[in-house]
């Protein structure tokens, strides 16, 4: 679970994010939404631990759990190969990076066969799959993904939906900011919304 208390953001004179309170649970997708710039992105990042709050607090229970994060920055190296960039981000995790496992996973978001190119010459689409591919194999406690269909086709959207789907059943925390409003609504658990920089419960799920 994720427990916000009383978190506030800003960023110099300006307020972001106001007095926000929220849980998310385990085996929940929870679907953030807001108007452009209500601050959708700031709070997956201060969740993430990229950012941090100007007052309140986060806490997780478990504590310290495993976080992934999908968002528009793609965490990737542009001069390390696909390959390479999985390789690096297992290590960095701690978790082992065999070649056939990671080739497995380049093959399941369907980048096998660019195994050995450069990140750096992606697509945008190509380089969200692998970014995605990145977060898959870490297995997550928390899953963070901000507007993780960005630049995929409609098979490669249908794939990442499956996998959220199996995300939830494992047990982890899902939090999902996503432009396909009508999409994320039927995978969704709970609907939160920020409104006047605050968040609120807009509706649950059965």
């Amino acid at each position: 679970m994720i427990a916000l208390m009383h978190v506030a953001k800003t960023f110099g004179a300006r307020l972001i994010l106001r007095d926000c309170t929220a849980e998310f649970n385990e085996g929940t997708v929870s679907l953030l939404t807001g108007e452009n710039g209500a601050g959708k992105s700031t709070l997956l990042r201060i969740i993430a631990g990229l950012s941090q709050p100007s007052s309140g607090h986060i806490s997780f229970a478990p504590e310290d759990p495993s976080i992934g994060f999908l968002g528009h920055q793609t965490f990737l190296y542009p001069a390390l190969t696909a390959l390479e960039n999985l390789a690096f981000w297992q290590k960095a995790h701690g978790l082992p990076a065999d070649e056939s496992t990671l080739l497995g996973m380049l093959e399941h978001v369907n980048l096998a066969r660019h195994a050995h190119e450069r990140a750096g010459v992606f697509s945008r689409g190509m380089a969200q799959r692998l970014s995605l591919a990145r977060v898959l194999l870490q297995r997550p406690d928390v899953l963070l993904l901000d507007e993780p269909g960005t630049g995929l086709d409609q098979a490669s959207q249908a794939m990442l939906e499956e996998e959220i789907l199996k995300a939830r059943k494992r047990g982890a925390t899902i939090v999902c900011v996503s432009h396909n409003l009508e999409r994320a609504r039927a995978l969704a658990d709970c609907v939160w919304r920020i409104r006047d920089r605050r968040l609120e419960l807009e509706e649950a799920g059965s």
